[in-house]
């Protein structure tokens, strides 16, 4: 590799032939740095639109996969769902008011008095 220390400078290079034999040598309008950073350039340009072209494919690959992933599933769509949450909240709704007439009904049947059983085998005493 070469390093120079600027224009007229003392270069050196490392195949070991002095002043001139790099790059550029440090004199003229820098013609061989140029092609070198165009090349530079243009590599680094392809780089940028292989790195798109990846880019996109891998977004499309993962857009697949999440659909594919979605079907698997086999998820349900919002209308659906709301409508068995309804159906629950009346189910719920339709328990609480049972409870409430269950509760009724044991208090009516706290207040009656006890009647003996007629039937032989609830005595409270046989055993």
């Amino acid at each position: 590799m070469t390093s120079e220390t600027g224009p007229g400078g003392s270069g050196s290079s490392s195949t070991g032939s002095g002043a001139g034999a790099g790059m550029g040598g440090g004199m003229g309008g820098g013609g061989p740095k140029r092609g070198l950073f165009d090349d530079l350039a243009g590599m680094a340009g392809g780089a940028f639109s292989v790195l798109a072209g990846a880019r996109a494919e891998a977004e499309a690959m993962g857009r697949a996969q999440l659909e594919a992933m979605v079907q698997r599933l086999d998820l349900v769509r919002r209308e659906d769902l709301d409508a068995a949450l309804e159906v629950a909240r009346r189910a719920r709704e339709h328990a609480e008011a049972l409870e409430l007439r269950v509760a009724a009904l044991e208090a009516k049947h706290a207040n009656d008095p006890v009647k003996p059983s007629a039937e032989p085998g609830l005595d409270a005493d046989a055993g």
